[in-house]
Order: structure tokens, then sequence, then C-alpha cells
């Protein structure tokens, strides 16, 4: 592993829960994992640890072979040739975007700077920005330079805390896949953190779902949302409800009893967690797994409509009072109130024991 982080703990005085507690994770060189989960759930005071700005507790930080952060060691924040960028910048905005870029650059002599600047302007897409002023440049434009930045230093690993919380939808998501771009191609390897799962998907090659301080789990995107390996990551990811079901044996395959239907021909290992032995369990709906159709037997109300362009995501509540959502397309807009026919159209499934946390 590049980056090795094992049994990682972070505690502050005065707090009987860890900010982050007993974490392991790895990052190969040249890949990019993310760090997902709600506010307050230690995924900032990770990355910081990481960079050398929170002492440790516990556990240790190893980066290309190097211990740089243990109990008792803690190599300086400054001589771990890790760059970092934040979410609003920190720009100099007294400096134009080539000195901006260049500021880190005081080992190198004129020449050699300058040639490191028009590198990483080119890199980023800016070359013809290099005399403008912060003030002067789009909040896209901003980010990128604050990733040149970072980079022009040539650092081993690139840290980003959230770095376009504060620009719209549309561009979050061209510069997501720009970003990837650009580390790829400058063969980096990076940790970013954000709280967006459709930012994390786009950028990661592993991601880590964060919960009160602990990782749930270090998965591709495909495996946190198929094979979940905690209740908290299945719900969080995606949208999606769990509802009461049972399970029964039949020969090899398994069927599934959930309040949308049966679901027949499951395999054995369909269960995230051990279902009891009178087969209670629960099962995931999600929005995808759930289809309206007039014809279905099974009529649920709609509580909440959300517009999503191309289709509405609904909430529905059936006869029972159990709550699931619904994606349907946009063209099928029926209100609030109103009941509409669905029915359960599952590949996969995802399925707990009914004790599992």
């Amino acid at each position: 592993m590049f980056i090795d982080v094992s049994d990682l703990q972070v505690r502050y005085p005065g707090r009987d829960q860890a900010a982050v507690e007993r974490v392991s994770f790895g990052l190969h060189q040249g890949q990019m994992g993310v760090l997902i989960g709600p506010s307050g759930c230690g995924k900032t005071t990770l990355l910081r640890a990481v960079a050398g700005l929170e002492p440790l507790s516990g556990g240790a930080i190893s980066m290309n072979g190097q211990v740089i952060s243990s109990q008792g060691v803690h190599l300086p924040a400054e001589n771990r040739r890790i760059g970092m960028v934040f979410q609003d910048y920190a720009l100099f905005p007294h400096l134009n975007v080539e000195k901006n870029i260049g500021f880190g650059l005081s080992h190198l002599n004129a020449m050699e700077r300058d040639a490191r600047v028009q590198d990483m302007l080119n890199l980023v897409g800016l070359g013809s920005a290099a005399r403008r002023f912060p003030h002067e440049l789009s909040g896209g434009q901003q980010q990128r330079v604050a990733l040149a930045r970072a980079l022009a230093p040539e650092p081993l690993l690139l840290l980003l805390d959230e770095p376009f919380s504060n620009l719209d939808v549309d561009l979050r998501e061209r510069l997501a896949h720009e970003l990837r771009d650009i580390l790829q191609q400058a063969q980096i390897t990076a940790l970013f953190v954000t709280h967006d799962q459709m930012e994390a998907f786009a950028l990661g090659d592993v991601i880590g779902v964060m919960h009160q301080g602990k990782l749930e789990q270090w998965d591709d995107a495909y495996q946190l949302y198929h094979r979940p390996k905690t209740r908290f990551v299945a719900e969080f990811i995606g949208h999606g409800v769990f509802a009461a079901a049972n399970a029964k044996q039949q020969g090899s395959h398994m069927v599934l009893h959930t309040p949308l239907g049966d679901l027949q021909d499951m395999d054995e290992d369909i269960a995230q967690h051990p279902i009891a032995t009178d087969g209670a369990c629960e099962v995931l709906l999600r929005a995808d797994d759930i289809v309206h159709d007039d014809d279905a037997p099974v009529k649920a109300e709609i509580l909440r409509k959300a517009f999503r362009g191309s289709e509405f995501l609904y909430t529905l509540r059936l006869a029972s009072g159990q709550t699931v959502m619904a994606h349907v397309p946009s063209h099928h807009d029926h209100h609030v109130g109103e009941w509409i026919g669905i029915r359960l159209q599952a590949d996969h499934v995802v399925v707990f024991g009914a004790s599992a946390k």
C-alpha cells in the first residue's frame, strides 16, 4: 500500500466518544479514495490526521513504506510532501494566478519555477489566466488554481476537503470529472472528503463510509450499493427504506416474502446478516427496485414527490402503513394524496437479519 492507515484513533480532551475510532484502510499508488458520511462523522478529522494537523491517540499512518504518524512518531506536516485543497480554496487575493501557484516553489530557481507554474497552468486548463487575480475568476477557475498550487510542489499525496461545496450542482459534477482526469494525468494518489454521494461515485476508485467516528465500509461503489456490510451503509447509500420480510427455504433457493409481493429463487447468500431461524428479516426496498404499474395489485398513497427532471422521487405509503420510495418517469405526474399501483422489480436485493444494526 502507498498510504496505509492502521487502527487509527483521534480523541479530544473532555469528549467521551473518539472523533475517529480504530479506522484502517489503504490506497495504492495513483488511486483516489473518497470519504463520505454525515456531518460530524469524523471524515475531516481523519483527513487532518493524515495531513499531520491532528495528533494520534492510537494507531499509525504510513506513506510509501515510512511511518509518518503514530503515538511515538510525528513527522511535521510540512515535511510529509502532502498537498491540500480546502473548501474555501485559500488563495492569496493580492497575488495573481501564476504567483499563487508558484508560492510554494521558493526552493526552485526563477527559470525552474516559471516552467513548473506553466506546466500546472496547462494541466488545469488555465494557461491564459496567469496574470489574472482571484476575484477576476469564477468559482470553478479558483478551484482549479487551488488544485494547481497544491500540485506544483509535486506532493506524494493530495488531500481534498470538500473543495466543490461552494459551487452549484452542475459545475460540481463537471469539475469532479475534470479533477479525476487531472489527477490521473499527474499520477497522484489522493484522498477526498465529501458528503455528496454522486461526487464520491464520480471520483473514487474506493470509497469509505464513515459513521460516528468509525469506518463502516471501505469498498468500490458497486459493492457499497449492492453488498453493504452494515445497516448504516445500506440506508446511507441511495434512496430506500427497510421493510419487515420473511425468508423461506425452497430447495437450494429461498423465497423472500415482502410487503410488495414474493421474490422467487433468491440465492442462499442474499443476507448481509444472519437470518433468524423463523426466517424473520428485513429487506431494503430501494427506489429503483419499485416500478409504477397501474395494473399492479399493490396500491400506495403518494406522501411526497420531488421532481428530478427525467423522473420523480415519490415517497409512498402502503395500506399497511409501510413507507417506500420509487423513481417514476416524470411524465407520470400524480398528485400528493393519490393512490397508484406499484410492484417490486428487484434484480438484486439487500437483506439483513432482523437483529442487524
